[in-house]
């Protein structure tokens, strides 16, 4: 049963699948209770994500048995349990990844999706931490194997999961190179800590790479001959032979979004003739079992870095929930630099 000082129903946003931002709209519904090993959340603020956009222009639907709602990350408090939940209690102040349902003032999501607001965290900067998080770490980690010495390259240094890229990447021990559409970007990614911010829209892209690689000395790179170790690729397109190029032999690349195309033509050899591993993921059909594991490993492993930050990720505008649709309007846009967030009352 949910406690009994919870409303019965909630706001969130309402959309049509191929709609535009200007007819997402709030409704009202009853207020969802927990099954098993799921909680409550009341939601104070939730990130904004290049899926949420994808999902409301109707081209990539929510997975079978997730809420049909917009919105994949929150931070908020815990208001209910379900059967089986013991680590979690009524009141206990959390971020969560969440199968869906993040626009709005309620939701619902697997307990072992939530961890702990860092010390010094607000709810906002809370709110943007776990799609990030958790596509960077399960894909520079867990399938893309980062090590301590060797060199990543990022395309697409600049947006929410970029921006995890970079500290995740630092934070292990690697020498960073980014590649964004601009200038004003490419500052923004140094002042993150990148150790190289590149224009990919330059014609010596490749050549750059190269140079930017080679420039640490006595890197795990320089061992086999220069060029990189590891590409997170969210440009897909013709920028993946770029990229085999950029490798290092027995290089690796992990591809989690396709910002310019979704097709490639790619040179076979290429990657036989350097032992290259390609390969990809997206986050919200893994299972809850797999999203558990990263939010162990994220845990135990990077967590504790967090504590007594006030921010991991930079938030470049904030809107109410009710405003959903102007926060789409500037994802689509891509002027942003880190992450968009909304805001939740309750009043």
């Amino acid at each position: 049963m949910l406690p009994i000082n919870l409303p019965d129903t909630y706001q969130h946003i309402q959309f049509t699948p191929g709609c535009s931002p200007e007819e997402m709209t709030l409704t009202t519904s009853p207020v969802p209770q927990p099954e098993a090993h799921q909680v409550l959340i009341k939601v104070h603020a939730a990130g904004v994500n290049g899926p949420d956009v994808a999902q409301r222009k109707g081209v990539y639907p929510a997975p079978e048995g997730a809420s049909p709602i917009l919105g994949l990350e929150v931070a908020g408090e815990i208001v209910a349990l379900g059967q089986g939940v013991s680590r979690w209690q009524v009141g206990d102040k959390v971020c969560a990844l969440v199968p869906g349902g993040g626009y709005g003032q309620y939701v619902l999501t697997h307990s072992e999706h939530c961890l702990s607001i860092p010390d010094g965290m607000d709810m906002a900067h809370a709110a943007v931490l776990p799609e990030a998080l958790f596509t960077v770490w399960g894909n520079l980690v867990i399938r893309g194997r980062l090590r301590l010495g060797e060199t990543l390259l990022v395309h697409g240094g600049s947006g929410g999961i970029g921006s995890a890229a970079i500290a995740v990447g630092k934070a292990l021990g690697a020498k960073v190179i980014v590649t964004c559409g601009s200038q004003d970007k490419c500052d923004y990614c140094l002042e993150l800590g990148a150790d190289a911010a590149l224009n990919y829209k330059d014609d010596d892209l490749l050549e750059q790479i190269l140079d930017a690689s080679a420039r640490e000395s006595k890197s795990a790179s320089e061992t086999r001959g220069g060029g990189v170790d590891l590409v997170l690729d969210q440009a897909g397109g013709e920028m993946v032979n770029l990229s085999m190029k950029a490798l290092n032999t027995d290089g690796r690349m992990v591809s989690v979004a396709m910002q310019q195309s979704r097709t490639a033509e790619v040179d076979l050899f290429r990657l036989m003739a350097k032992r290259i591993s390609w390969t990809g993921s997206t986050l919200r059909p893994q299972s809850d079992a797999a999203k558990a594991e990263i939010a162990s490993q994220l845990e135990q492993a990077f967590w504790p870095t967090l504590n007594g930050k006030a921010a991991l990720l930079p938030i470049y505008q904030s809107f109410a929930l009710a405003d959903a649709g102007k926060a789409h309007v500037l994802m689509e846009s891509g002027q942003h630099r880190g992450k968009i967030v909304l805001t939740v009352n309750h009043e």
